[in-house]
């Protein structure tokens, strides 16, 4: 098997599917209590860190753990935590900090390691909002170490970076994330062919083909939903969110148009894959399951595609907190196997693919959707819609403290 060191190991999702690609992780770097009992319990042979918090770790002693010397290492893969990046930085603080977060740090740090080890591959993960137009200084700095290290220690790092919808590989979930792929000789890595979608000769896995078999009326009562807005979900058909309700919707004006966050009071449809699951949702942050609840710890593994042997520790927040953050193992058994045979020279894979998703029976009809409570109809009205990007009432407060400021 090949050598991996993980950095920002969290719950194992990028790590599992890259074992499953035939890689053997030396060590794990992951700073989250928490996440550690997952490891353990799950793959007690993975050795982690110590100590955990990458920042109190020089790459010298990583590579004593590890028991690695520099340019023997064969693939450094992690996913430094992507917070800054996020859309949903943007929505609580606007023009978010990026590089100046605190969190940012992590990139320097991840590029430390691949300057003291020298890795033959490199792979890095984060969400899509690292390379926004004219925000992709993330990606710049990622570019200009790498450029330094290939003149200092005479390497040919070349990144290649490519943005991938996971439900285009067979993952039940519309995830978009960004990877970078280097090589230390050079060679270009190829994404994979995308597998599934409207563009190849087989469909989407649906969240119905993840899930449906635990869709039952016996559920935990700790999976209902609360908060204000509980009750008006029941009124919300499958596959659609708060818009439902707007003069837009096929609903009642209860909102304003694109006045809230996408992903309030938003539904799973049997048919279609999951939309992203959230690490750190509000009370009213979807998906929600079509039968107006919360989804089990076991349904967000399942979409995104950890085996249900596989127990996720801590509280349900906590579970989901470390799924919602991981990366789907399928997607990272995809990605893993496309460097092993274009950039280690492995030969081609013989057998499946360890966790892909076995499509089911075509799903039965969409839940009933009930009328609103009564308790929501003062709320109708004629809203006005949001007015567009950068005109909102938050974008506009921005831009008077800044007129203020100069």
């Amino acid at each position: 098997m090949y050598t991996l060191l993980s950095l920002f190991t969290g719950a194992g999702g990028l790590d599992l599917g890259l074992e499953a690609a035939g890689f053997r992780a030396r060590l794990c770097v992951e700073n989250d209590e928490t996440c550690h009992l997952t490891l353990e319990s799950n793959r007690p042979r993975w050795k982690i860190a110590e100590p955990s918090n990458i920042f109190d770790l020089t790459p010298t002693e990583l590579m004593r753990q590890a028991g690695l010397a520099p340019r023997e290492l064969d693939l450094l893969a992690g996913g430094p935590p992507c917070q800054p990046f996020s859309k949903a930085s943007y929505w609580h603080q606007g023009d978010s900090k990026r590089l100046k977060d605190p969190r940012a740090k992590t990139l320097d740090a991840y590029m430390r390691v691949v300057a003291t080890l020298l890795p033959k591959v490199l792979l890095l993960e984060n969400v899509d909002g690292i390379q926004f137009n004219k925000k992709d200084e993330g990606l710049d700095l990622l570019r200009k170490r790498l450029r330094h290290i290939n003149r200092k220690y005479h390497t040919a790092y070349t990144p290649i970076v490519f943005a991938v919808n996971a439900a285009d590989y067979g993952i039940p979930q519309a995830r978009k994330r960004v990877f970078l792929v280097a090589a230390r000789d050079g060679k270009l890595f190829e994404p994979p062919a995308l597998t599934h979608g409207p563009n190849t000769d087989r469909p989407y896995i649906n969240a119905w083909d993840a899930i449906g078999d635990l869709d039952t009326p016996l559920w935990d009562s700790a999976l209902a939903l609360k908060g204000n807005w509980a009750e008006l979900l029941k009124s919300i058909p499958e596959g659609h969110n708060y818009l439902w309700h707007t003069d837009r919707g096929g609903g009642k004006p209860i909102f304003g148009f694109r006045r809230r966050y996408w992903s309030f009071l938003l539904k799973l449809a049997k048919n279609r894959p999951s939309w992203t699951i959230s690490a750190s949702p509000g009370p009213a942050t979807g998906p929600f399951h079509w039968k107006s609840r919360l989804l089990s710890v076991r349904e967000l593994a399942r979409l995104q595609t950890f085996p249900d042997d596989y127990e996720i520790a801590g509280s349900r927040l906590a579970a989901q907190r470390q799924i919602g953050n991981a990366v789907p193992p399928l997607l990272a058994e995809i990605i893993g196997r496309a460097i092993s045979q274009q950039l280690l020279g492995r030969g081609a894979f013989r057998r499946p693919l360890v966790f892909a998703v076995t499509p089911k029976k075509a799903a039965p009809p969409a839940e009933r959707v009930r009328r609103p409570p009564r308790a929501y109809l003062s709320l109708i009205r004629r809203h006005k819609a949001h007015p567009g990007v950068g005109k909102g009432p938050g974008a506009q407060r921005r831009f008077k403290v800044a007129v203020l400021q100069s």
